[in-house]
């Protein structure tokens, strides 16, 4: 799928038109543009083909990466802003004055020069030069409206130009008239619109304005999320440490991460240990410990200890790169809801501009006045707001996916949002999903077998398989120190265990369903096998040669926050289900310390997903797993939900995925799945409601009944505001709290006490050395010492003391003191 850039879109309308232009084109199999981010998708296009047919529409379109397009994509907003600003600034100026001249003086009787109060024609002249200024310094309006009226797609700012221009043509009318009868000038004065003309341009650029600024909020998420990582980082080379710019690391450099440093890349630590907050990226609140092998990620914090990383993933690469790219493709795509929007903003305008042509003439019949149904025409033009319908879905999606980022839950696409948000009913796969899926070996039951030949027998043919009972088996035989004999010809049994053939003879292992099917096991191993189910553990036969030989068992506990996690879901009206290949006892003992409403078990990947299916008739239904046996199911559901720390297959299977292993996050999404929806049908309602009701307002229906009348000023600033309270309505889920309350990396930091000296007295390199030599001696502290500075930057472990650090560096022959 292409990402492209559109330029010259200002509405609704706009957006429909192109989309509509590239959907046109043979191949295309879908096509999505977003108002909000002026991007568009296209999948089934070339990109010539697609930018050809963007700009036989009257806008323009160009492919761009994703990572440079967010920092370039907020510094075009940066600008667009400035210039609207000083736009802004300009015309309020002018329209101050000109609402003096034109209401202060002709309605209040404001005192003005005597010359030009004296004058009636003066004044109008002056009205007509200073509205003409505002309307030159706002011609965008005018340019794009033309060209959109001229390529056959009017837009909004054709709305807006028509109406300005019909004022300002009248105004101008009369300013004609009044030099040809210079007696009735001083009533001509009352029948003149420039103020109108002038007000319409500057409140709509106000709107833009507060609009662009709200905008800017809404992709504060992406924002955010591209300053975790640092814009510099320490790199080790040759033997040096140096500093250079992040996008400077490559692959295979050693970067070193003091306390307090966020990592600029993903990659392995070879030296050191410390702890690390993974908050920004997972949404968990605990620090994890990092020692020579762990894995660390970009944008997370060191928060104790040195360490020293070489980079795997770097820039673009990067898991905090993915996430970046997942929040915003998953705000350029639609939601199933938006539709309904589209279908209207695409005959929006032509139609508003037949229903003001016609009130201005239905009010030229009924008053006998021109300027009064202009007005009315007027009215109609510059109220209706096709904005509000375009940004109604979009803005909640985008506002979305930054929400879920932070709380650790990655929506692919603004579907899987809506999804999630109408779901009521919720499968669960047990293992690593609601248990923590972290086996331990409780029971051994050999029968003709020596136990210890039984787990050499088990952890051999367990040993290339990733399912948590077989890291058990073996772990267990490891722990005892049990040599594994040699098997070779590995085979899975996907759903029901695993084989090998040792010294040539076949042993397999697997569930008792699967292995009681295809051998005869001993009436001594069912009485076990039932005991130990029976106690909610998983239970392993194996068998050599035809013969059972043993049993093992394995225990698994429940997440901490499992039972509450279900209790609140089935609270807030969802069905709850639990699916595992475990047997019946095991899986009723789990069902029962959760009370789900039902739970099915010795089920393999194929009856997981038929399960589903079935299930997803009469239900939209989510399903949250984590491993490979998931993967059919997780792709059969309404939303499949994929635990961040499962297989690969599982993630890209999923439509939602979860940056922890916490299930509480499942209990966030889906809260913040249903305030998305809740939200986006609040915005339908207003931009439906607002002009459903502003347009007959506007067009006098309420005038004969009420004595309801509009003035174009005042429906030029509705239609400002409007898509402005939309965007604001949005913001709101920012406000609310979905997930569990995590440590901030700033909070972090503050735990992270940093120290700033002071130092005078450093005249060289050496000085240098020599003061961080001094302060690096007390134990845990890290420095940066500058002797052109004059600085030297540390973390303040526990049981350290500043003073003591200060004296050091004070005895080593400098002058110190605490910077404040």
């Amino acid at each position: 799928m292409d990402k492209y850039k559109v330029t010259g879109m200002s509405c609704a309308a706009c957006s429909a038109r192109v989309e509509k232009a590239v959907s046109a084109i043979p191949g295309v199999k879908s096509c999505a543009v977003n108002l909000l981010t002026n991007s568009m998708t296209v999948e089934g296009a070339d990109r010539e083909s697609v930018i050809e047919a963007v700009k036989k529409a009257g806008y323009g379109a160009t492919p761009f990466g994703e990572g440079k397009t967010h920092e370039k994509g907020s510094n075009e907003g940066d600008g667009e802003r400035k210039i609207l600003i000083m736009r802004l600034v300009a015309s309020l100026i002018l329209l101050i004055i000109l609402m003096y001249v034109s209401m202060g003086h002709v309605m209040w009787n404001f005192p003005l020069p005597k010359a030009l109060a004296a004058s009636p024609f003066a004044i109008a002249l002056t009205e007509l030069l200073i509205s003409a200024l505002v309307m030159i310094i706002n011609q965008r309006f005018y340019i794009n409206g033309a060209k959109g009226l001229l390529k056959g797609a009017p837009n909004m700012d054709t709305l807006v130009a028509i109406g300005s221009l019909a004022s300002f043509g009248w105004s101008t009318f009369i300013v004609f008239k009044m030099s040809f009868d210079v007696t009735l000038a001083h009533h001509y004065l009352h029948e003149l619109y420039f103020e109108s003309a002038a007000m319409i341009v500057g409140l709509i650029t106000l709107g833009k304005l507060l609009e662009a600024l709200a905008k800017g909020k809404t992709t504060s998420a992406i924002k955010a999320l591209l300053e975790l990582a640092p814009k510099e980082a320490h790199v080790i080379r040759d033997g040096k440490e140096i500093t250079v710019l992040s996008s400077e690391v490559l692959v295979g450099d050693v970067l070193a991460i003091r306390p307090g440093e966020s990592f600029a890349v993903d990659g392995e630590v070879v030296f050191g240990s410390g702890t690390v907050d993974e908050s920004s990226l997972t949404g968990e609140s605990l620090p994890l410990e990092k020692s020579v092998g762990s894995r660390v990620f970009a944008g997370t914090l060191n928060i104790s200890g040195y360490l020293e990383c070489r980079a795997l993933k770097v820039g673009e690469e990067t898991l905090l790169g993915e996430v970046v790219k997942t929040v915003s493709d998953a705000s350029a795509t639609k939601a199933p809801i938006a539709k309904v929007a589209d279908r209207v903003a695409g005959i929006f305008v032509p139609t508003v501009l037949g229903i003001a042509f016609l009130t201005t003439l239905i009010w030229i019949f009924v008053n006998n006045s021109l300027g009064y149904a202009l007005a009315r025409g007027i009215s109609v033009l510059v109220i209706s707001c096709p904005c509000a319908l375009g940004l109604a879905t979009p803005v909640a999606i985008m506002v979305a996916s930054g929400v879920g980022a932070r709380g650790g839950v990655l929506f692919k696409t603004a579907a899987s949002i809506e999804a999630t948000g109408r779901a009521d009913a919720i499968v669960f796969d047990k293992t690593g999903t609601l248990t923590k899926g972290e086996l331990s070996l409780s029971d051994v039951f050999s029968y003709g077998l020596p136990e210890n030949e039984l787990l050499s027998c088990l952890a051999a043919i367990e040993a290339k398989s990733e399912h948590p009972v077989a890291r058990a088996i073996v772990a267990e035989a490891e722990r005892r120190g049990i040599d594994s004999v040699l098997a070779e010809s590995f085979n899975s049994l996907a759903g029901n265990g695993v084989e090998a053939l040792i010294n040539g003879k076949k042993a397999v292992a697997g569930s008792f369903k699967f292995i009681n099917a295809a051998y005869t096991v001993p009436e001594e191993l069912k009485i076990e096998h039932t005991r130990l189910s029976g106690e909610g553990k998983t239970t392993v036969l194996f068998a050599l040669d035809g013969k059972v030989m043993g049993i093992v068992a394995c225990t698994d506990t429940l997440r901490e926050d499992s039972e509450e996690t279900v209790s609140e879901l089935r609270r807030m009206g969802l069905r709850t289900v639990i699916l595992t290949g475990d047997n019946e006892r095991c899986a009723a003992v789990i069902a029962k310390k959760l009370e789900v409403d039902e739970y099915h078990a010795e089920m393999l990947p194929n009856d997981k997903a038929a399960f589903v299916k079935e299930l997803s008739e009469k239900n939209r239904v989510i399903m949250v797993g984590d491993g490979i046996n998931d993967a059919p199911a997780l792709t059969l559901a309404d939303v499949g939900i994929a635990v961040g720390r499962g297989t690969d297959i599982a993630i890209e299977s999923a439509d939602v995925v979860l940056m922890n292993d916490e299930v509480s996050t499942v209990l966030g999404a889906v809260k913040l799945g249903r305030a998305a929806l809740k939200n986006i049908k609040e915005n339908l309602f207003w931009a439906f409601f607002y002009n459903a009701l502003g347009i007959p307002l506007a067009a006098g229906a309420f005038i004969a009944a009420f004595g309801w009348e509009l003035n174009p000023m005042f429906g030029a600033l509705a239609m400002s505001l409007s898509s402005f309270c939309v965007v604001m309505n949005a913001l709101r889920l920012n406000l609310k709290k979905f997930f569990k309350k995590t440590n901030s990396k700033k909070e972090e930091k503050e735990k992270t006490k940093m120290l700033t000296l002071k130092i005078r007295g450093m005249m060289c390199p050496h000085c240098e050395a020599r003061v961080k030599s001094v302060l690096e001696a007390f134990e845990g502290v890290f420095a940066e010492v500058s002797h052109k500075k004059g600085v030297a930057k540390l973390n303040l472990p526990e049981g350290v003391s500043a003073d003591d650090l200060v004296k050091a560096v004070i005895d080593a022959g400098y002058k110190c003191e605490i910077a404040k």
